[in-house]
Formats: structure tokens, sequence, C-alpha cells
């Protein structure tokens, strides 16, 4: 951080709430609590109280990102992260607007995904002081070996309810989601229990049909990750895990948007097949994000990143994460698939916060809720970052 002063104003801004762009707005900032979302002009006459006022000059105020699917950064991993691995992946994601995250795993054994759960549930026990770690997303090991994409497929299992039962008494409340494959045995028991706890169940490295797509559906199912990635396609004949998460207006769907992942016209059909809260941007990112060409690790496997591009070492042309932050992923949502800035805001901010039930205190510029938030320039450009109104290094 580098400033402790949690109370101040920013003018002449365009202010994105969930009402809509407020022209020439304004917010208040006090004790690090949103007070105040309106104009400029009904603000003028009390900025005499505020120890520091900043002129936005036309540039946009959002509420942060949260990224609920984002594995690591600047050479660090949360498969394997220690405390000091958790504040530099927090501090990096920070630093392009991320202001929560969830830590997302890799497949892996058991006593690995313990250690993991054991450091961000001791991460979490202290001030965090850039972007903060809500909690865990599960990615695997409950997926399926068709389709592990850049999961190793020697840790795979079924779905397990009594692996997440031991783990959410153990830490209540961390788990915040679980992606698996849904057409395994024992995940419609693990639905159950998951919708019981509030905890996102998300389809993901699935070779689910239509049919158990939507039978999955009507036990709680709500949610699948990478949108497109890693799941079986859509066919006019068999639309498959893909056809169904387009038709099913219950279901939220996250999407890259880096254009390496999915063709932004594909974004473009999602986006319109799915409301305001059922469109979630995510960056997958891995440990290369923030870093050049090289080689790295991808939980326990080999990654080349060349030219932003990461693929498997050992399996020619197979994705493996990103490199992606959330404000390249909000520029690309509104710059290449053409959503508008409220949208795209909303993809990065508001669905994610609804959907991991945090909506209540952040997720959008709404008096009373903490003060996570971005000032863009007119171009789109980060130009500051605060989480709960402390401003973070950019």
């Amino acid at each position: 951080m580098n400033s402790d002063n949690r109370t101040f104003a920013i003018i002449h801004g365009q202010v994105v709430t969930p009402n809509g762009i407020l022209k020439d707005g304004a917010v208040a900032v006090k004790d690090g609590i949103l007070t105040f979302a309106g104009s400029t002009a009904a603000l003028q006459h009390t900025l005499d109280s505020y120890p520091e006022v900043l002129d936005a000059g036309g540039g946009y105020v959002l509420p942060g990102f949260i990224d609920i699917h984002v594995h690591g950064g600047v050479h660090h991993d949360f498969t394997g992260a220690d405390q000091q691995g958790l504040e530099a992946i927090t501090k990096f994601h920070g630093s392009q607007g991320t202001t929560a995250m969830l830590a997302t795993t890799m497949t892996a054994p058991r006593s690995v995904l313990d250690q993991v759960l054991a450091e961000v549930h001791e991460f979490r026990s202290r001030p965090m002081p850039y972007a903060q770690l809500e909690g865990v997303h599960l990615e695997g090991p409950f997926i399926s070996p068709k389709w592990p994409g850049a999961q190793n497929p020697e840790h795979i299992v079924n779905p397990n309810r009594s692996w997440i039962e031991a783990w959410e008494k153990q830490y209540p409340g961390l788990i915040k989601q679980v992606t698996f494959a849904p057409e395994r045995e024992g995940a419609l028991e693990l639905i159950t229990y998951l919708r019981e706890r509030g905890i996102v169940a998300a389809a993901g490295h699935t070779d689910a049909t239509y049919e158990e797509i939507m039978t999955a559906v009507d036990a709680g199912l709500h949610h699948a990750v990478h949108t497109f990635n890693a799941m079986t396609p859509m066919h006019h004949r068999n639309p498959g895990t893909a056809g169904a998460l387009l038709s099913s207006p219950q279901m939220s769907a996250e999407i890259i948007a880096d254009g390496i992942h999915v063709h932004p016209a594909v974004v473009s059909v999602l986006a319109s097949l799915k409301d305001h809260h059922n469109l979630v941007l995510i960056t997958d990112a891995m440990s290369a994000a923030g870093l050049g060409n090289g080689e790295y690790m991808l939980g326990d496997l080999p990654v080349i990143m060349k030219d932003g591009v990461c693929t498997l070492k050992d399996s020619e042309g197979t994705l493996a994460g990103s490199t992606l932050t959330m404000i390249r992923g909000f520029r690309f949502l509104v710059q290449e698939v053409g959503l508008s800035i409220e949208r795209a805001s909303e993809a990065a901010s508001g669905s994610p916060a609804k959907l991991i039930r945090i909506d209540n205190r952040t997720g959008a510029v709404e008096t009373g809720k903490q003060a996570d938030l971005l000032l863009l320039d007119p171009e789109l450009e980060l130009q500051k970052v605060w989480v709960k109104g402390l401003q973070l290094e950019h």
C-alpha cells in the first residue's frame, strides 16, 4: 500500500453503477466505505471535508475486478504457494485491477490440496494488504480423464462428497467453488451437498452429454468454468455440454477473454445468450502471468509460454491456463467483443460477486459497500486501484 488515507473523494468521472453510468459523477469514501455516488455538483459543497480529492478527468470509476478462477502469477502457483507466494500473487493481480479473488487449485493429490487450504486459511487470518483472497476454488480432482486439459490425469478421482465435507468442517466457508465433471459417479450427490452449503457447483473438464448436464442442472448445477474449453462442444445434432450451457438461462458461464481461448465472435454469442448476471470474466492465469517467454509450472506440469500463449510442454498445442489479467480481459470485452462498459463491468465485478455471495459488501459502486474501486482513463488504461479504500501500488 502507498497510502493509509481511507477517506477521499473522486470527482468529474464517469461512475459506473448498477443503474448506469453517471456522467460528471463523483464518489466519496469515508474510512474505506462508499458514502456517496452521484453527481459532482451534488458533492461540491462538501469537498473541503475530504483530505484528498482526485479529479478523474472524465475517466471511469469502476468497482474492483473479482477473479474467481486464477491459478497464480509472477512465478507462483496457488497449488504449492507459501505465505510469501500468496502475497506475491495477490500483489501482482491487485496491481492489475483485481481487488478480490479465489485461490484456484489444480488437480492434485489430496495431501497437496490439504496444504493449499491450510495456507489460504492462514493467509486470510491476517490483514491482506493487496487483492483479497475470498476463499478457494477447487478445480479438480473430480474431473473427466477424457478432458484433462492442462490438469495431471494421474491425480483424477471421482467426485467425493466426503472430501468436501471434511474440508468444510475443518475450514468452514473457505471453499467457494468446486469444479467437477457432472457425468462422473458421485457427482449428483456432491451437487446436493454443495448447494446445501452455498458453494458454487461448477461443470468443467467434462465429457457430459447435453442430457447429463440437464440432469445435473435439475439437481442444482448452476455454473460452468472457462466456457467452450475442456468440455464437449456443441453440434447441431449433439448439443453437448456447450449446448446445454448456452440453452440454460439458470447457468452462469465463465469466459477467458484473451482472444486465444475463445474467438471474440463466439464470446459475443455467449454474451447475447446470458443475462447481465450470468456472464463471468475470468483470467485462468497461471504462474507465468506478469512475466516473459520461458518455461513455467502449472501445478506439477511443465508449461512453455511464448508470446503470451501458454501450452503444455509435453503436449503440443494444449493450452495451459493464460497470462491474462482482469484489466486486459475487461478491455477485450469492450474493444474486441463490443460489450458496453456497464456490461463488461458487470461480468468482471458484479456477476462474480453475486455468484460467490460477497455482493453484500463489494462488486458494485454503491453507498454502504467497501471502497473496492478502480480509476481508468478514457482509453480504459488503469490509473489507480483501491481495496477497502486503501490505494494499492500500481
